[in-house]
């Protein structure tokens, strides 16, 4: 378990930044990997991982719903370019 790692989710954090999503991914790949920061030759492989880890985190949030939380208990993300929401609109 990585103890850096926060809870996401409302009614937890009630708005998420995408600096959070991108913190989370971060070290969980710093976690499942074993690396604060990878070698240059493992550098795109990290990055694409953290990417991946980030988007598959707000695609959650988005789809998560809480009962008894406020909105219908859906997690406002102010994540810039969140492509699940776009879709939706």
């Amino acid at each position: 378990m990585c103890r850096s790692i926060k809870t996401l989710r409302p009614p937890v954090t009630p708005v998420v930044e995408d600096e959070d999503i991108r913190a989370a991914a971060l070290q969980y790949v710093r976690k499942i990997s074993g690396f604060r920061a990878p070698a240059a030759h493992n550098r795109e492989a990290f990055d694409e991982a953290v990417d991946a880890v980030a988007e598959a985190t707000r695609r959650l949030l988005a789809d998560l719903v809480v009962r008894g939380a406020p909105d219908g208990g859906h997690a406002h993300t102010h994540a810039a370019g969140h492509a699940h929401a776009a879709a939706e609109a």
